[in-house]
């Protein structure tokens, strides 16, 4: 699985990297709550008080879905030929 990562200038002006952000197809049944995840894990980050430099959308992923859901979005398939 590809991952993203997302860096922004909070309220406070100080710049915040989001990491661990899975990139699914459009086609994907996962792939509109993923969105909708995102757009409300950086709402409650831009806004928030409390400074931090890193966050993990993967660890909030696994806080705030379901477990099965979760374990299927992030397990491991075989790769081809050990690529």
């Amino acid at each position: 699985m590809l991952f993203k990562s997302l860096e922004f200038k909070n309220v406070v002006g100080q710049k915040v990297k989001v990491m661990e952000i899975p990139v699914l197809e459009e086609d994907n049944p996962y792939y509109f709550m993923i969105q909708v995840r995102l757009q409300t894990f950086i709402a409650s980050v831009y806004g928030e008080k409390k400074y931090h430099k890193r966050y993990s959308f993967r660890d909030y992923l696994k806080r705030a879905m379901r477990w099965p859901d979760y374990e299927q979005l992030f397990k491991n398939g075989e790769l081809k030929n050990n690529a």
